[in-house]
């Protein structure tokens, strides 16, 4: 396991909820006081909130909070809960007659695993925020990773269960951090060690299979069954002081972590979104902060896979 968690970046809370019989959740992570955010969407398939807002040019400049959720479009339903806390809390942007909190978010595609009919919504995103804590180690099957899995290219029978994970680096006084919810079609590598560490696993010869090579060999020998339950969604949190343009590069850069640990990665049946929030504390090399999200975000995929465990009828890392 690599060390470190995205709290490891001072006001920053993270909180989960989830349903562990259904197989669905919501990670939210809070940033009360205001951080300044950005995103960016690579794959073909995304479902999110609020993204256009965090454009440079667009009038509000700090979020509030921000969630990563299973349930697919469904789960976008969370967002309304943690506006609701937040509010209540006395956190938004000022409209004159009352507070509006920011709230971006993004889900991936659970509903494949577990109960379809059953989604997180208003009041699991509201109960998220009760259980948010300044200091959050939670990894695995929990959150927005309670459902996911990886390696679907030949439908669940193949695919493997992951989930969310952390990690944070440190040079100085900089701190990056990240979170991921681990859901993609392809395979994953631990980028740092050289190895593959989950993806399309053949049960029966117990052996991993190439999601590209089925690709390139149009499937022969086994049943094509392309899911549509994917989606690697993520935060990056820094103490840097960056503008919203800044952090959009950042979520841009962080990607590289994406195309190191997941193959194939952004493809038409992926929503893959990255967000970067800031809390403007330190002075950093914009570069340097790009290159140490990238990092960090590949660290946080590996976590993802060696913390999870068997459920759903799905195989783990821990169980192979």
């Amino acid at each position: 396991m690599y060390q470190g968690f995205l709290t490891d970046v001072g006001g920053v809370k993270l909180g989960h909820s989830q349903d562990l019989e259904a197989l669905t959740g919501v990670s939210v992570v809070l940033c009360e006081e205001g951080f300044t955010a950005g995103v960016d969407v690579r794959g073909a398939g995304p479902g999110t909130r609020e993204t256009d807002l965090l454009r440079a040019e667009n009038l509000v400049q700090k979020i509030h909070g921000l969630f990563l959720t299973g349930g697919s479009a469904y789960g976008l339903d969370v967002g309304g809960g943690i506006m609701k806390y937040l509010e209540e809390k006395g956190h938004g942007f000022d409209v004159g007659v009352g507070l509006v909190p920011i709230v971006p978010g993004a889900v991936l595609f659970d509903l494949a695993v577990g109960d379809s009919k059953i989604r997180p919504d208003f009041k699991m995103g509201y109960k998220a925020c009760q259980n948010a804590k300044e200091k959050d180690e939670t990894m695995g099957n929990y959150g927005a990773g309670t459902g996911a899995s990886v390696g679907k290219i030949l439908g669940n029978d193949y695919a493997m269960k992951t989930g969310i994970g952390q990690s944070s680096l440190k040079v100085g006084d900089l701190v990056v951090s990240s979170i991921v919810a681990l859901n993609a079609l392809g395979d994953i590598y631990d980028y740092e060690k050289g190895e593959r560490i989950a993806g399309v696993y053949d049960r029966e010869n117990k052996k991993f299979l190439n999601t590209n090579e089925l690709y390139e060999n149009k499937f022969k020998g086994y049943n094509q069954s392309v899911s549509l339950a994917n989606t690697t969604i993520s935060v990056i949190a820094t103490n840097a002081k960056l503008s919203k343009a800044n952090c959009n590069k950042i979520s841009q850069m962080a990607h590289d972590g994406y195309a190191r640990s997941i193959n194939p990665v952004h493809t038409m049946n992926d929503g893959d979104t990255i967000f970067t929030i800031a809390s403007g504390e330190v002075e950093s090399d914009i570069n340097l902060i790009g290159i140490l999200a990238a990092k960090s975000i590949s660290r946080s995929i590996a976590n993802a896979v060696y913390s999870s465990c068997d459920c759903g009828g799905l195989v783990s890392y821990n169980s192979i």
